[in-house]
């Protein structure tokens, strides 16, 4: 990492020459094509492999959401496969425009790119595509970039509020300190990105967003492409666009890469009628910072069969330091429970179910539980989970959002995990993550002017 990051500081002080900027229409609706993550195959023949590498990069995913890593030059978290089943848009910025490709994620805020020709990916798998074809923006062919500086508040979106005392040679109250806002590096679950912040031009097709900040990524670990950060930070597109609502139905996938795409739609006035609704919980002012990113939504209970699970209060609440409670997640990809939530649910199934017998050996192999062979039936036909929230509000999944089959095994196996795959429990953060395997087929939408989340079940194919 070491040779890494200090190639990255050399880059960094050769790479730009900079000038100015433009204006945008707040409140219209923007409407821009999601589509399935085309990076993400997983090369692995055996499907409980790849089922296996799923579950881990999801459990460590929820580690990391868990346990989040601050902003700095020490990597303490394991490094995945990009191989989660993640949903990516695209987004030009600049001037002229460039149009780069990038991950939605609502459990993390910064929007960052692969940055100039010199971008390095470290351990990073494309399969069936070159390297070289990964979209980078190149700012010195914008003539608005801009080099986010030290004195900027904006500086203090990604770095501590006394980032000012860190800049060196700069006077306190000095109004023409050159100084650039330091280095950031932002670690996920399955990877890391580095790199400078630079103020950008966000161009949709009707209207711009001049002063937009945005991360110039001059390396990466096992993170090929950009991120379009959707959390609740002050660097996040929704807030940097000052968001009213934002809204996504995510197709169903089958874990593989597809050329269908849906819509993302940024504060349309959402005419879907049917919608349930759940206020959203007030993030911890406590405990780690990225805490205040995420999305808490109150989950009541689960049913499994109409059977309540008997789950004790302080996993389903938030307590003031960010442990326990629920979170919405775009980035993940299998639902994380805690390891005493999600041992209850599984033992449910495992209760209720008769007619199938368990397929353990696929457990084994898969990482994920229980697993019921179902052999050659077409009909299957299992408890029925539904996830119950504050508000009244109920998500009661269909069977393919939360048990898939593996390959062509006659098996099919829950697609939730917890503790125990990879590494050591982490008692910290929140309890569950609702991934996006769970969320397929459902209209999500993020009311941020009402702080609420509603969903609706619905197809999202065209």
């Amino acid at each position: 990492m070491n040779s890494y990051l200090s190639r990255f500081l050399c880059l960094s002080s050769l790479l730009f020459l900079f000038p100015s900027i433009s204006s945008l229409a707040d409140n219209k609706s923007i409407a821009v094509t999601l589509s399935l993550s085309k990076f993400n195959k997983n090369p692995s023949s055996d499907p409980w492999q790849k089922l296996n590498h799923l579950a881990s990069a999801s459990l460590i995913r929820a580690r990391h959401l868990k346990n989040p890593q601050k902003s700095s030059l020490v990597y303490k978290t394991p490094l995945f496969p990009h191989g989660y089943g993640g949903y990516s848009i695209s987004l030009s910025f600049g001037t002229p425009p460039q149009t780069v490709s990038f991950l939605m994620d609502t459990g993390s805020d910064l929007v960052w790119f692969p940055c100039t020709h010199h971008y390095t990916c470290s351990n990073c798998s494309f399969p069936n595509q070159d390297p070289s074809s990964i979209s980078n923006f190149i700012p010195k062919l914008s003539s608005s970039s801009k080099i986010i500086g030290c004195q900027n508040p904006k500086c203090g979106w990604l770095h501590n509020s006394d980032v000012k005392s860190r800049c060196s040679g700069c006077e306190p109250n000095s109004r023409n300190c050159s100084q650039m806002c330091p280095n950031y590096i932002i670690i996920y679950g399955s990877g890391s990105t580095a790199g400078i912040l630079l103020s950008e031009t966000l161009d949709f097709p009707e209207k711009k967003k001049p002063n937009f900040v945005v991360g110039c990524s001059i390396f990466s670990a096992r993170e090929p492409s950009g991120i379009a950060g959707f959390g609740r930070g002050p660097s996040s597109l929704p807030s940097q666009l000052r968001l009213k609502t934002f809204s996504y139905c995510l197709l169903s996938h089958s874990l593989d890469d597809t050329k269908e795409s849906s819509l993302l739609v940024l504060n349309g006035d959402d005419k879907t009628t049917g919608i349930s609704y759940t206020p959203f919980v007030k993030n911890p002012t406590t405990g780690n910072p990225a805490f205040s990113v995420y999305y808490y939504v109150g989950l009541k209970k689960i049913t499994v069969g109409g059977k309540t699970v008997k789950i004790p209060y302080n996993y389903l609440s938030l307590g003031s330091e960010g442990n326990g409670g629920t979170i919405i997640d775009s980035g993940s990809t299998f639902t994380f429970m805690e390891k005493q939530v999600f041992d209850l649910v599984a033992r449910e199934f495992e209760t209720q179910v008769k007619t199938y017998k368990r397929a353990l050996h696929i457990e084994a192999l898969s990482g994920l539980r229980p697993c019921f062979g179902v052999s050659a039936e077409k009909n299957v036909s299992l408890p029925e989970l539904v996830f119950h929230f504050k508000g009244g509000a109920k998500m009661a999944l269909p069977l393919a959002n939360y048990y898939s089959f593996v390959g062509n095994t006659g098996v099919v196996c829950m697609t939730v995990v917890t503790e125990g795959l990879v590494g050591t429990e982490i008692s910290v953060g929140p309890s569950i993550i609702l991934g996006n395997y769970q969320q397929q087929n459902f209209h999500v939408e993020y009311d941020l002017e009402n702080q609420r989340l509603g969903f609706r079940q619905q197809s999202c194919g065209k």
